[in-house]
């Protein structure tokens, strides 16, 4: 268990940090655009700035779906189109393993803390800048 918890923490530290912009809000998100990255997410957190994310580069554009396993604090999430459209918004809660999907093919995703979205005024249509400089999924 000890080697696991190391292994989590050490994935952690790797992901660098993005600048991303949505109206006139700026977003400090964590970038998961590995394999790796993508399957442990914001998992085993216990908390998260409020102008921290993490965003999710997928390898191809999809009807991408996210869940909440091993994921503590409750998380909306912003499905997104390759120029960074928003499709739309999930709020999910902790610990769930209920799927949250994107209501088109998505090439991105932008997890933040719960109602972040909705307490600025975000939602479908929105572009959330600075996606297109993000490196491709692999």
């Amino acid at each position: 268990m000890a080697a696991f918890c190391a292994c989590l923490s050490a994935a952690r530290a790797e992901l660098p940090l993005v600048e991303l912009g949505a109206g006139m809000h700026r977003i400090e998100a964590e970038l998961a655009h590995t394999d790796q990255a993508r399957q442990i997410g914001l998992m085993n957190r216990k908390a998260m700035p409020q102008q921290r994310g993490m965003v999710f580069v997928f390898t191809q554009e999809a009807r991408h779906c996210m869940w909440m396993k091993n994921t503590l604090i409750p998380l909306s999430v912003a499905f997104m189109d390759r120029e960074g459209r928003i499709l739309n918004i999930a709020d999910m809660k902790p610990q769930t393993e209920d799927s949250h999907c994107a209501a088109a093919p998505a090439r991105f995703a932008l997890e933040m803390n719960a109602g972040w979205f909705a307490s600025r005024g975000i939602g479908a249509g929105t572009v959330v800048r600075g996606v297109e400089r993000l490196p491709a999924g692999r």
